[in-house]
């Protein structure tokens, strides 16, 4: 019997998960069918691929090893389906982007590539700077969408819909004795924490300083950065801790180049917004790339990590396969 896409697929919910209950409901099928495909992978494969530890599933040293080729698979058979399915595709048009550098910079750049691929004749044009940049973009025309972190500012020439919601963690590096908590506790951390913020007008920082307001008087503030990956480099050097969006370390935290860590007692999660001019009319190009983005706020995976071309492709083939059902 060959290995199927289907069992990889469950294969890497479970590890992502580690319990067969949630990998379940992200993939929306029973347990016991969970159960099965990960029974009948592990006897295929002639051995375990989670060692047990209470109520969750820790990959062993071959589930580790059967991970990353799993997710290329994947990855590669979503990008053949799509190109394939829409060779023929007509749609043709330009599309001219702004959005703030977490959106911009982790998001966008696989959303267009995997609509690029669905729709060849169409460009798309982005631009990345910080919220308020962005906004004052779409106000004068200058481009077609917005795409933000930051709150946008009531205005009789801006529309706002929601998109998907993220989340802000602190991050440390892992040398820093704060890495030895599970979470960040506001009375016990922020007191002796130097913090590394965005910039003013960046989305991440106005959303920390309005979660914090209680507390800001206790954040000391010893450098400011322009760019998340400005940011990720100074704490893995150890110069203090940030908070950024849990989009942008997904890398970093998989491969222990830094600690994430939710802030005990507060909800730093944010809304995510797409931001356009009021009457003007949306064209055909510019309404399938809306749907196309749709596909993220319609998941229900607003605290998994999406930045990696894999899991996004995944979302979208499982988007696709539910609208062919």
């Amino acid at each position: 019997m060959s290995i199927t896409l289907r069992q990889l697929e469950i294969f890497i919910a479970v590890a992502e998960t580690a319990q067969v209950t949630k990998a379940s409901k992200k993939l929306f099928v029973t347990q016991s069918a969970v159960s099965m495909a990960l029974a009948e992978l592990e006897n295929q494969l002639g051995g375990s691929l989670f060692d047990r530890h209470g109520r969750s599933l820790v990959l062993n040293t071959r589930g580790r090893y059967l991970l990353p080729l799993g997710k290329d698979i994947i990855a590669q058979v979503a990008n053949i389906e799509t190109i394939m399915s829409e060779r023929n595709d007509k749609l043709t048009g330009q599309i001219n982007i702004a959005a703030s550098s977490s959106v911009g910079n982790y998001i966008l750049p696989y959303l267009i590539g995997a609509f690029k691929k669905a729709h060849p004749k169409v460009l798309i044009n982005m631009l990345v700077y910080n919220t308020k940049m962005v906004e004052g973009m779409v106000e004068d025309g200058t481009v077609d969408l917005g795409f933000v972190e930051g709150d946008v500012e009531d205005s009789d020439k801006i529309f706002s819909r929601p998109w998907f919601k993220d989340e802000l963690v602190v991050l440390a590096a892992p040398s820093d004795p704060i890495a030895n908590n599970e979470t960040f506790n506001i009375e016990r951390d922020l007191p002796n924490s130097r913090w590394i913020m965005r910039e003013r007008g960046s989305g991440t920082a106005a959303i920390f300083r309005a979660k914090l307001k209680d507390h800001l008087d206790d954040v000391n503030i010893v450098m400011e950065m322009g760019h998340p990956e400005s940011v990720k480099r100074a704490v893995e050097s150890g110069v203090g801790v940030a908070c950024l969006s849990a989009l942008t370390i997904c890398r970093e935290v998989e491969n222990g180049w830094l600690k994430s860590m939710k802030i005990e007692g507060i909800d730093m999660r944010r809304q995510l917004k797409i931001i356009s001019r009021k009457g003007i009319q949306v064209d055909e190009v510019t309404a399938e790339f809306l749907a196309f983005c749709d596909v993220m706020s319609a998941s229900d995976e607003e605290n998994v990590c999406l930045s990696s071309p894999w899991k996004l492709q995944s979302l979208l083939a499982r988007h696709s396969t539910g609208k062919r059902r």
